[in-house]
């Protein structure tokens, strides 16, 4: 849910939490498809009519908040390897990023009422989730 609560400022209301044995960034790998265990997104309850239709299997995008990042980062040397030029975050995956909404690609491995168990996750137990929408395929698929 997005309320405008000005010109130039929104307000998003997440509608979960992730829930990872994930807790500290530095330990967590940098991409979900690097190692990472499998987590719960743990969904709150007026949102239940929106997972209805998840199934297992399917390959979803999560939107985070990665509410733990620097949002005064504007440039970083990619993977925090110092031996690479600095780049700006835009054309990185760096969590610390002005706006830092994290994008995650996942498998579902369990829907559980309000809890889906995903695999290659690699938010931090706590992660305010923000949206998830379906990985799309061919046209013709869709």
């Amino acid at each position: 849910m997005v309320e405008a609560a000005n010109d130039d400022t929104y307000l998003l209301r997440p509608v979960g939490r992730v829930v990872s044995p994930l807790t500290d960034a530095a330990s967590a790998p940098r991409q979900g498809d690097e190692g990472s265990p499998t987590a719960w997104l743990i969904f709150d309850a007026p949102v239940e009519r929106a997972l209805r239709d998840l199934r297992v299997g399917a390959e979803l995008l999560v939107l985070t908040w990665l509410d733990r990042a620097r949002r005064d980062v504007l440039a970083v040397h990619p993977r925090g390897d110092e031996s690479r030029p600095e780049t700006g975050v835009f054309s990185t995956r760096s969590p610390h990023r002005p706006n830092p909404i994290g994008l995650h690609r996942v498998w579902v491995l369990t829907v559980d009422g309000l809890r889906v168990q995903v695999a290659d996750l690699e938010a931090l137990d706590g992660t305010p989730v923000l949206d998830v929408k379906p990985v799309l395929g061919a046209v013709d698929e869709r």
